[in-house]
C-alpha cells in the first residue's frame, strides 16, 4: 500500500476571523476524503525555524468553527528571507529559508499549506520556487490580496466597523459633533467604503482618493446650513491629504511592514474643528475588527478555501492559492504575490452610488 500524504498547514501574519474554519476544513477533508496525515506548524513561519508542530486530528478541530484567532497561533514578524538575528550586539538580518524547508523534510511534509495575506503568500511563493510544495489560501481584513475578489475576515471587520458607525450615529447626532471613525486598511480603503456605505457615513476617506481638508469643511458647513447639526466621517488609516503623506504611528523594525499606521482621524479631527467651529471627537478601532468570532459568511467562505487547498493538494496543483472570482474558486499563481495591494478602483461602482447619494470623499 502507498502511504499517505503528509501535509502541513500554517497561519501566519496578522490573526483575522475564519483562520480557525480553514484549519478545520483543511484538517477534515484531508482526512476523511484523501486519508491524509495533517501536522499543524505552530506560530507561522517561526514554527518552521524552530521545529514548532502538532499533529491534527479532527477532535483538535472540533468546535473552532466559530472561534477568532487561529488555535496554531501567528506571528507577523518571522520573514524565512530576512529574519532578524543578533550578532556582536547588533542585529543583522539573514536568509533562514533552507533551515525552515530542512524542518520541512525532517517532518516528511508532502505539501505545505499557507493561510495568509500578501506577506505571507510571498514568502511561500519564494519557498515554491526552491521546491517546497505549496498551496496558499488568502487571508485579510484588508482584503488586499491581488487575484482575489474576496479573503475570508474582510466581511466581520465591515461588519464591527458598520456597527461602529451606527453607534457613534446617535451620539453624534445628540451632541451635534463631527464624530471620526478610523478603520483598518493600510494602503487599500475597502473596509473604510463597505462600512461607510453600510453605516450610512456622511464622508468616507480611502488612500486610494486623496482628500483636500478644505472642501471636507465646506461640505460639512453646507450640512449645517441645511440642518444636518452633526457628521460622520469613516477614516482608513492610511488616508493621506492632496500632497501629503500617510500618518505613521510608529516603525517596527522586524516587521513584515515596519510603518504602523493609526491616528490620522485625530490630525483631521482637530483640522476640522479649527476650520468648522465644530466640537470633533474620534474613535479608532484597531484590532476589535480582527478579534471575535467570524461571521456566518466568512466561516462559509474559510471552510470553502480549505476544502478547495485540499483539492489542490490532491491534484497536484502546487504553487497556486485558491482565489474566487466572479463566484467561481480558481487557481491563482503564487507568482503575482508581492506586486502590491488590490486598491480599490477610483471608479468601483460602489463609490459611484455613494457619491449618488451625497457621500463625501474628500475631492
Amino acid at each position: 500500500m502507498t502511504k499517505p500524504k503528509r501535509i502541513a498547514i500554517l497561519t501566519s501574519g496578522g490573526d483575522c476571523p475564519g483562520l480557525n474554519a480553514v484549519i478545520r476544513a483543511v484538517t477534515k477533508k484531508a482526512i476523511h476524503e484523501y486519508g491524509y496525515e495533517v501536522i499543524g506548524i505552530r506560530d507561522g513561519y517561526e514554527g518552521l525555524l524552530f521545529n514548532k508542530n502538532r499533529r491534527l486530528d479532527e477532535a483538535d478541530v472540533s468546535g473552532i468553527l466559530n472561534l477568532g484567532g487561529t488555535i496554531l497561533g501567528t506571528t507577523n514578524k518571522a520573514n524565512l528571507y530576512k529574519y532578524p538575528v543578533e550578532e556582536k550586539g547588533q542585529t543583522v538580518y539573514q536568509d533562514l529559508s533552507l533551515q525552515a524547508i530542512a524542518h520541512l523534510h525532517q517532518l516528511k511534509i508532502d505539501c505545505l499549506v499557507c493561510v495568509g495575506g500578501d506577506g505571507t503568500l510571498s514568502v511561500a511563493r519564494q519557498l515554491s520556487l526552491q521546491g517546497v510544495n505549496v498551496v496558499g489560501v488568502p487571508k485579510t481584513v484588508d482584503n488586499d490580496v491581488q487575484g482575489t475578489d474576496i479573503t475570508f475576515g474582510f466581511d466581520t471587520a465591515v461588519h464591527i466597523a458598520a456597527e461602529g458607525v451606527d453607534r457613534l450615529h446617535t451620539t453624534a447626532e445628540s451632541h451635534h459633533r463631527l464624530m471620526l471613525l478610523e478603520v483598518m486598511g493600510r494602503k487599500a480603503g475597502w473596509i473604510a467604503l463597505y462600512a461607510g456605505v453600510a453605516g450610512g457615513g456622511d464622508v468616507i476617506l480611502i488612500p486610494e482618493i486623496p482628500y483636500d481638508i478644505n472642501k471636507i469643511a465646506e461640505y460639512i458647513k453646507n450640512r449645517r446650513k441645511r440642518g444636518k447639526k452633526f457628521t460622520l466621517l469613516v477614516v482608513s488609516e492610511g488616508v493621506a491629504p492632496i500632497n501629503g503623506n500617510v500618518t505613521i504611528q510608529r516603525m517596527v523594525k522586524d516587521g513584515v511592514e515596519p510603518a504602523r499606521l493609526g491616528g490620522v482621524s485625530f490630525l483631521l479631527g482637530q483640522d476640522l474643528e479649527k476650520l468648522t467651529g465644530i466640537e470633533t471627537r474620534n474613535v479608532v478601532l484597531g484590532h476589535l475588527q480582527r478579534g471575535g468570532s467570524p461571521t456566518a459568511f466568512d466561516r462559509i467562505l474559510g471552510t470553502q478555501l480549505g476544502a478547495q487547498a485540499v483539492d489542490f493538494i490532491h491534484q497536484g496543483f502546487y504553487g497556486f492559492m485558491v482565489g474566487v472570482k466572479s463566484n467561481q474558486f480558481i487557481k491563482v499563481p503564487l507568482s503575482i504575490m508581492g506586486q502590491g495591494s488590490r486598491l480599490v478602483p477610483v471608479d468601483h461602482p460602489l463609490i459611484k452610488d455613494a457619491r449618488a447619494l451625497g457621500t463625501c470623499f474628500g475631492d
